[in-house]
C-alpha cells in the first residue's frame, strides 16, 4: 500500500483530498504545517494558526487518519519572510504563495514526509498532474483544475519535474461545490469554513504593519502624471534588432524628469505597488488614482487618474536567464528561438495571447495586447491549452 502524507491544512479542500486518498486506498498521513508565531500582525480571529490545527485535527480524527503537527516557522522565515522584505525594500513585489510552495510545501514539507516513508505528497489544490512519455522518458505536467473559478496551478508554476513527480493533486477534477458537498455528507468540521485569505499559511496580516516590522515608515510625496504627458504621446523610436525593440517596451518609464503634481503624501515608497489604488488617501479627483510607478530610492510614488492611464500598460517584461524556470524541461526554448503561448502575470487574470523570445541574457514575453501593471517580483507563467509549461520572475 501507497504511503501518502497530506498537508492538512485545516481547510475544506485538504480534508477532502485527504478522504479521497483514502478512499483510493492509500495509507495516508496528516500533517499540519506551523510556519507563523507572531501573532501581532495577524488580524486576529481571521485565520488564527490555532483553531486550524484544531480543525485540522477533528478532521483527521473522523477519517481515521494519523495526524502530526510540524513546526516550519524557522525556515518559513527564512525562505519566505525574509525574502519578501528583501524584495519590497528593493521596490519589487514579491509573490509569497509561489514560493511558499516551491520552497516550503513541495521543499521542506515533502522532505519531512518522504523521511517519513511517504510515496507522495498530496495537497488541496484545484490543480492536475498529468503524465506523458517522451523518448523513453516519463515526463509530468501540471495541468490547471477542473474548476475555472479556483484553478491554483498559477501557485505551483514554479514546481520541478522532480517535485510534480512526488505530488498528488486529489480534487484536481472537482469543482469547489462538489469538494463541499462531500464534507458535508461525511459532516466534516470544515464542510462550511471559509477559504482562508491572506499569506500563505500565516493568516490574514495587514501588510504595512507586517513590513514596519523591518522597514522603517518614511514619509514622500504621492505626484499625479497627467494621461497626456508628452511621455505617453511621443513616437516610438526605430530600433535595428528584434531584442532592443522588446526592451525599450519593456523597460521602466523614469518619471523624475515628466511633469506632475504634488497630490499627497505616503510613509513609504516600499509600502505600495504597482496597479494598486487603495491605501493612497488622496481625494479631489475626478477618477481614483492608480499607482503607475514606485521610485523607493527617492521615495516617490508616481500615479495617474482612472485604470485606463497610460502609465499602467506595457506590452513586454523580461525575465533574466537565473529567474526562467521550464516546468517542462524538454519544451525550454534555446538561444534566438520562440514560442506562441498563452500567458497570465497575476492569479486569476484571464490568459492572454503572448510570444516568448529568447536572447542570450534572458527572455521577453511580448503580449500582443498590453497589460496593466505588469510588476517587477511577481511572476509571469505560461500555458499551452490547459498546461503551464514554465514561468519566471518578472524583473
Amino acid at each position: 500500500m501507497k504511503r501518502v502524507v497530506v498537508g492538512l491544512s485545516g481547510g475544506v479542500d485538504s480534508s477532502v483530498a485527504a478522504y479521497l486518498l483514502k478512499e483510493q486506498g492509500y495509507e495516508v498521513i496528516g500533517l499540519f504545517m506551523k510556519n507563523w508565531h507572531d501573532d501581532s500582525v495577524t488580524i486576529s480571529n481571521e485565520c488564527p494558526w490555532l483553531e486550524d490545527s484544531n480543525d485540522a485535527l477533528l478532521v483527521a480524527e473522523k477519517l481515521g487518519i494519523p495526524f502530526q503537527t510540524v513546526d516550519l516557522s524557522e525556515q518559513y522565515k527564512e525562505k519566505i519572510v525574509d525574502y519578501m522584505f528583501n524584495e519590497y525594500e528593493k521596490g519589487r513585489t514579491p509573490n509569497p504563495d509561489v514560493l511558499c510552495n516551491r520552497e516550503i510545501k513541495f521543499d521542506v514539507f515533502m522532505k519531512i514526509a518522504l523521511s517519513l516513508g511517504a510515496d507522495y505528497v498530496a495537497t488541496g489544490h484545484y490543480c492536475r498532474k498529468g503524465t506523458i512519455e517522451k523518448d523513453g522518458k516519463e515526463i509530468f505536467q501540471l495541468l490547471a483544475g477542473k474548476d475555472d473559478n479556483k484553478d491554483q496551478s498559477y501557485f505551483l508554476c514554479q514546481l520541478s519535474q522532480e517535485q510534480l513527480a512526488k505530488a498528488l493533486f486529489p480534487i484536481g477534477e472537482l469543482t469547489k461545490p462538489e469538494v463541499r458537498e462531500i464534507a458535508t455528507k461525511l459532516d466534516l468540521i470544515t464542510a462550511e469554513k471559509k477559504d482562508s485569505q491572506g499569506l500563505c499559511f500565516i493568516g490574514k496580516v495587514r501588510l504595512p504593519e507586517f513590513l514596519q516590522q523591518k522597514l522603517q515608515p518614511k514619509e514622500g510625496v504621492i505626484i499625479e502624471i497627467p494621461s497626456e504627458a508628452t511621455i505617453f504621446t511621443q513616437e516610438k523610436p526605430q530600433f535595428d534588432s528584434e531584442e532592443d525593440t522588446f526592451a525599450f517596451e519593456a523597460k521602466r518609464i523614469d518619471y523624475l524628469k515628466v511633469p506632475g503634481k504634488v497630490v499627497g503624501k505616503h510613509q513609504g515608497a516600499h509600502y505600495f505597488t504597482k496597479g494598486q489604488r487603495k491605501g493612497l488617501n488622496v481625494g479631489g479627483t475626478k477618477e481614483p488614482l492608480f499607482i503607475i510607478e514606485t521610485d523607493v530610492d527617492k521615495n516617490i510614488i508616481y500615479t495617474g487618474q482612472g485604470n485606463n492611464h497610460p502609465g499602467l500598460f506595457k506590452k513586454a517584461l523580461f525575465i533574466a536567464n537565473e529567474e526562467i524556470h521550464w516546468i517542462r524541461k524538454d519544451l525550454a526554448l534555446k538561444m534566438g528561438e520562440k514560442m506562441d503561448v498563452m500567458a497570465r502575470i497575476r492569479y486569476r487574470q484571464p490568459l492572454q495571447k503572448a510570444t516568448l523570445h529568447q536572447f542570450e541574457d534572458g527572455m521577453y514575453v511580448v503580449f500582443e495586447k498590453p497589460q496593466s501593471a505588469i510588476t517587477e517580483g511577481q511572476f509571469v507563467a505560461w500555458h499551452h491549452n490547459d498546461e503551464i509549461l514554465g514561468s519566471g520572475v518578472i524583473a
